[in-house]
């Protein structure tokens, strides 16, 4: 008996897997509706900015995204269509033409009015440090995503600044899928790794003596933090301020168009 029951409990979970397979590709072959993009038109100036061919795999990822994420209101936030339309759009640019149309491990996303202050605590010793600062968005590690709306909005309308929270959160959980947030998210080829390292490690380097000379100007100086946060701004740059970054840090801007499978200074 045991074994037609674990035989049985194989083919739910086949059944199911299947099920969620098929549904997801469904999701990415559906265009959004009119209306839909009307919103990604008015309010996410990147998405003007893709060819067409890179439009349509878009619509796709957002479905999915849309399908797959839980949107939270915090402190009197209504969550919208158009909320959850421009932080899909600007999520899924990072994932368009990646294999992987999907952020897996967490499915909430905490949206907050306008910057929100955040605990943070950190060790002296043996001394514990409990402190408050103020946050436009976060990424918690296994966890969801916080954002703050008045941010989301902002970045989301100048693609020209370098600063988007939307892309700088998201490029944290792809950073994460190897298990560790480091800097090091996962590679499209084993083959790729080895330059990776020792093109990012050189450019880090760069990056803080540019800013400890006060001579930066491409990347946003809170890459200086840590190496994490340095993929994520690098990340930003990249699709804000990609024909600055093709120009002044060629070999930067070309392993993260290997990794995004994207050149946005060609749009």
């Amino acid at each position: 008996m045991i074994f037609i029951f674990l035989a049985l409990v194989v083919i739910i979970w086949g059944i199911q897997r299947y099920r969620v397979k098929a549904r997801r590709n469904l999701l990415l072959q559906q265009p959004l509706s009119s209306e839909h993009i009307k919103i990604l038109e008015n309010n996410v100036p990147l998405y003007t900015r893709l060819p067409n061919e890179l439009r349509e795999t878009l619509q796709g990822c957002i479905n999915h995204f849309l399908d797959e994420k839980v949107f939270v209101g915090c402190d009197g936030v209504e969550i919208t269509d158009e909320i959850r339309l421009v932080i899909a759009a600007n999520a899924c640019m990072l994932l368009v033409n990646r294999e992987m149309k999907r952020f897996p491990g967490f499915e909430t996303i905490l949206v907050y009015p306008d910057t929100y202050v955040a605990r943070q605590v950190s060790y002296d010793g043996l001394v514990e440090v409990h402190e408050h600062s103020a946050r436009a968005g976060e990424s918690w590690h296994r966890g969801p995503i916080v954002l703050s709306l008045t941010d989301v909005v902002q970045g989301s309308s100048n693609e020209h600044d370098g600063h988007n929270v939307v892309l700088h959160e998201f490029a944290h959980k792809l950073d994460e899928e190897n298990g560790v947030m480091d800097g090091l998210p996962v590679l499209r080829e084993s083959a790729h790794y080895k330059e990776w390292a020792e093109v990012l490690t050189r450019e880090y380097d760069e990056f803080l003596k540019r800013v400890k000379r006060g001579k930066n100007k491409v990347i946003d100086e809170y890459g200086a933090v840590s190496a994490p946060e340095f993929f994520a701004v690098a990340t930003e740059s990249f699709f804000e301020k990609s024909k600055q970054m093709k120009k002044r840090l060629p070999e930067l801007y070309q392993q993260l168009q290997i990794f995004y499978g994207l050149d946005p200074a060609e749009w």
